[in-house]
């Protein structure tokens, strides 16, 4: 796992959890890591290497470096995870997935509007989950005006209406099915968000620690209803596991259901 900053990472004891499940004598490690020195621990890894799991700032960073992409990266021009193997370096987004997945298991089956905080990598993915599920128009709401630019020309791609607004727009009663928070963990945003919003839309906060974070405790206390990161970050590992094991996030482990509890075990 590589990233900064590293130490909080929870998915050390998801990947140890999976592998101790599955019998595979396997290491996964954090080490910090910034983009300028990425490209030479990458160019120095031996043979021994079956893959890596990359959070910020390094999912954009990484992509010169590798051969090849699969259509969720190149469809989101970020990649969390690098297959190591006779392919070269083979890039993966499985956080499109874990998004997914995560609502899904929280009864969010069908979005037709949605509301997304955060401009960068994450906010990618979310987007393009957010498309999955069949939404069709998409605010973004950023602290920095033109900042939600890539994203507006990701939703164009997809056949979203996207537009971008500024984070004060929380506070308006303006309704949709989901919120998908992308900012990191703690971040006091400077509003709340409306009782109008609350009421009709689930929030999904990628962020898990600390928690609950400032946006989260606000949305609960107005009776709203919480994804906690922790779904994501559990399904995403998952689907890693899958590439890391079997090559690809489509292909499922041996006995799946039993590796999933045992990793949820590990950070619940």
């Amino acid at each position: 796992m590589l990233g900064s900053p590293i130490s909080h990472s929870k998915s050390p004891a998801l990947h140890r959890a999976a592998y101790e499940r599955l019998g595979l004598p396997w290491q996964y490690t954090a080490i910090e890591m910034d983009g300028l020195r990425l490209g030479e621990f990458i160019g120095g890894l031996d043979a021994s290497w079956r893959g890596l799991s990359l959070t910020m700032p390094l999912k954009q960073d990484v992509l010169p470096l590798l051969d090849a992409l699969d259509d969720v990266a190149a469809a989101t021009g970020a990649a969390n995870t690098v297959l190591l193997d006779e392919g070269g370096r083979r890039g993966f987004n499985t956080d499109v997935g874990g998004i997914v997945r995560t609502l899904r298991e929280a009864g969010v089956h069908e979005v037709s509007r949605g509301v997304l905080l955060g401009g960068g990598a994450t906010a990618a993915s979310t987007l393009v989950a957010m498309s999955e599920l069949g939404a069709r128009e998409v605010r973004v709401l950023v602290r920095r005006p033109g900042s939600a630019a890539a994203l507006v020309g990701i939703g164009s791609r997809l056949g979203i209406q996207v537009e971008e607004g500024g984070l004060a727009e929380l506070a308006i009663d303006r309704p949709a099915e989901l919120v998908v928070s992308t900012v990191p963990g703690g971040t006091d945003l400077g509003v709340e968000a409306s009782a109008e919003l609350i009421a009709s839309a689930a929030l999904l906060d990628v962020a898990y620690d600390p928690w609950p974070t400032p946006l989260a405790a606000g949305w609960l206390a107005g009776g709203g209803t919480v994804v906690h990161g922790l779904g994501m970050l559990l399904h995403q590992a998952l689907l890693q596991v899958r590439i890391f094991v079997n090559g690809h996030p489509t292909a499922p482990l041996d006995d799946e259901d039993a590796v999933l509890d045992a990793m949820r075990a590990a950070v619940s």
